[in-house]
């Protein structure tokens, strides 16, 4: 108890070091001058590099393997990230030109900081503190958008207090970052639990994530020429549609990058597709909401920031799933609305300048935007996959995902000329801010049910656990007294005439049945709809039936358990009804791994085996039935094998899923 009193509080750190980094990522996603809509929500082109673009482009890259290997080290990754923002944001200051290093020194301190955040976010969560990791998770997308919000339409509207924005947040990142440097530094906590990823998982992360980010440098060898070649279309065409070109690029990168995220994990496919569908969809009505509040910077950024606490309450409390895809609905009901209420032409909000419906738009996606990232969170937290998942996954799919939908914002087959041509379509945004909200709901629910599956299998494991214990401390004091009582009684009461002997069977059952019970035989432990089969045939053991099986459960359907059971139970009542009254019978069980097989042998009078045929002709189908019958409804086989004064053997083989 003194050990969690002084323990738990200490999440504070973790916390304030994440808010840190987020301030970076506002930073990053609001540079001093923007020549189109801001980066976070921009439409990328194709990717071409040249000269040194290739190791401009190279940068980010590597820095976001390293910080993927490094993850239990995030407050050393959010410390050089905010490091390398300073020389860019010094060069704001002072006007100076920007040598390569500046640009080299931003476009590392992006990826680090952005795996450093959901590092912390990933920490808070496995450490059981899932409402404060989640609304980490879901303010390192809101506090994006409120970068994206600083900037706004940066090409029309210059603000020069920008650069000295930065420079204070820099300096309270770096600020927040050092109690969780100390406190790291101490080792009385740090980064991820060993216990969460295994080993084979967290370098499945990595590569997976790592081999998504590298899919732009193959991808940029496709020139116009080449891609026009690929699609058997002359090149003139191809150029005269960029859209096509840059739809088409996406759709590979999109097909790629979705077959990492699956070798990632199932989990944390369906986590990155859903933060993905969120991101695209926030593109357009942020396009709109930032070009109609253009001239009121305050109210844009503030607005921005509004969505952003919001959605990381929404993310905090304990319904988040359901309350994320409720932002999401309402923010697609708002989009729907705007496009109704301009009879088809959102973008005269923009033109007209309409804050008031403009800032809700703003409001209501940025809070969709950062609930459905907050959600999703714990639901990877568990598989060690919300830095990868979220960061570089969900990155490289919401970009290709923007390039794809681009193909789709054309009026009479060619796009319009306008930086505002994703609001013409802005419908699009709608629908798919509706999937993301339903995916959201689907995954909750399907976390939620996981969770109780294993909770069970958690509580069965407990009890039989509890159960073991139980029978180790019963059995020495009934071994020693007890059964040895039964065996004396059953060796010596055959001497004491009719009724000894009575006695002597009767003590020589019990004993049978007392081992068995000791040994846990005597309940059929189920999970899920499964049984045992071995506990199931244990207590069929008696002083005439002999039963052999491995040490282990042997788990099957309940279903064919009990059929099987049955079929077991008919062969032993027909060595006691046919086989003679001196007649012993072994059951032997084998564990075949996708199959059990069943064998009953006795040493009886045996019979002929074609007084089996004889009797199926004549009508009587004891056998056939209560045997044979039983076994192929399930799936397997019988085989019997008998001749006269060789006794009986029958095999039941039977699959363990049909």
């Amino acid at each position: 108890m003194i050990v969690t009193m002084i323990e738990r509080p200490l999440w504070w750190r973790e916390a304030l070091a994440g808010l840190g980094g987020c301030l970076l990522l506002t930073v990053a996603t609001s540079p001093g001058y923007a020549a189109g809509p801001p980066p976070f929500i921009a439409t990328p082109g194709r990717p071409e590099f040249h000269g040194v673009g290739w190791v401009v482009a190279l940068i980010p890259v590597v820095a976001t393997v390293v910080g993927l290997c490094l993850l239990r080290w995030w407050p050393y990754l959010l410390s050089v990230a905010g490091l390398l923002a300073v020389p860019y944001v010094w060069g704001q200051l002072t006007s100076m030109s920007y040598p390569l290093v500046l640009v080299l020194a931003q476009s590392a301190a992006y990826p680090l900081a952005l795996v450093g955040v959901l590092a912390c976010a990933q920490t808070l969560l496995s450490n059981g503190f899932p409402g404060v990791g989640a609304a980490l998770a879901g303010l390192a997308t809101g506090f994006r958008l409120l970068g994206s919000a600083l900037v706004g339409p940066g090409w029309l509207y210059s603000d020069p207090s920008r650069p000295a924005w930065h420079a204070g947040m820099i300096v309270a990142a770096l600020a927040t970052l050092i109690p969780a440097v100390v406190r790291f530094s101490d080792r009385r906590a740090g980064g991820l639990p060993e216990t969460i990823p295994g080993a084979w998982q967290r370098l499945r992360l990595v590569v997976a994530a790592g081999l998504a980010v590298c899919l732009v440098f193959p991808l940029s060898l496709l020139t116009t020429e080449r891609l026009a070649a690929l699609l058997g279309v002359s090149w003139s065409a191809l150029y005269r549609h960029g859209s096509v070109a840059v739809a088409v690029i996406g759709t590979v990168t999109l097909v790629l990058a979705t077959g990492l995220a699956a070798v990632a994990g199932l989990w944390s496919l369906a986590g990155a597709l859903t933060v993905a569908t969120a991101h695209v969809a926030m593109a357009a009505p942020l396009l709109l909401a930032f070009t109609a509040l253009g001239s009121v910077g305050p109210l844009r950024w503030l607005g921005a920031l509004a969505g952003a606490v919001i959605g990381a309450a929404a993310a905090s409390s304990r319904w988040r799933a359901a309350a994320a895809s409720t932002l999401a609905v309402g923010a697609a009901i708002a989009v729907f609305i705007a496009h109704a209420a301009t009879t088809g032409h959102p973008e005269k909000l923009a033109d007209q300048q309409r804050v008031i419906p403009a800032l809700l738009l703003l409001v209501l996606t940025t809070a969709a935007g950062t609930a459905v990232t907050g959600a999703t969170a714990p639901v990877l937290a568990p598989r060690g996959a919300v830095p990868a998942a979220l960061g570089p996954l969900v990155g490289v799919l919401a970009a290709s995902g923007l390039q794809t939908v681009g193909v789709t914002y054309v009026h009479n087959g060619l796009p319009v000329s306008s930086y505002l041509n994703p609001v013409f379509h802005i419908t699009t945004s709608a629908v798919l801010l509706l999937v993301a909200g339903a995916a959201v709901g689907g995954l909750g629910v399907a976390h939620h049910l996981a969770g109780r599956w294993a909770e069970r299998k958690r509580a069965e494991l407990i009890r039989r656990e509890a159960a073991a214990a139980e029978r180790d401390r019963l059995a020495r004091p009934i071994h020693d007294g007890v059964l040895q009582v039964l065996a004396l009684v059953q060796r010596q009461g055959s001497q004491l005439g009719d009724t000894g002997s009575q006695l002597a069977r009767l003590a020589g059952e019990q004993e049978v049945a007392l081992r068995n019970l000791l040994s846990g035989g005597g309940a059929v432990a189920r999970v899920g709809g499964d049984a045992d089969l071995r506990a199931a045939l244990t207590a069929l053991a008696s002083p005439v039936i002999e039963v052999s099986a491995p040490a282990g459960p042997v788990v099957m359907p309940s279903g064919a358990a009990a059929e099987l059971t049955a079929a077991v139970q008919a062969a032993l009542d027909n060595v006691r009804r046919h086989a003679g009254p001196t007649a012993r019978a072994w059951v032997l069980l084998e564990d075949e791994g996708d199959a059990v097989r069943v064998t009953v042998r006795d040493d009886g009078v045996g019979f002929d085996p074609q007084r089996l045929t004889d009797a199926a002709r004549a009508g009587r189908l004891g056998v056939a039935q209560s045997m044979q019958g039983r076994v192929a409804d399930i799936g397997g086989s019988t085989s019997i094998h008998s001749g006269p004064q060789e006794g009986t053997e029958v095999e039941f083989w039977v699959p363990r899923r049909r």
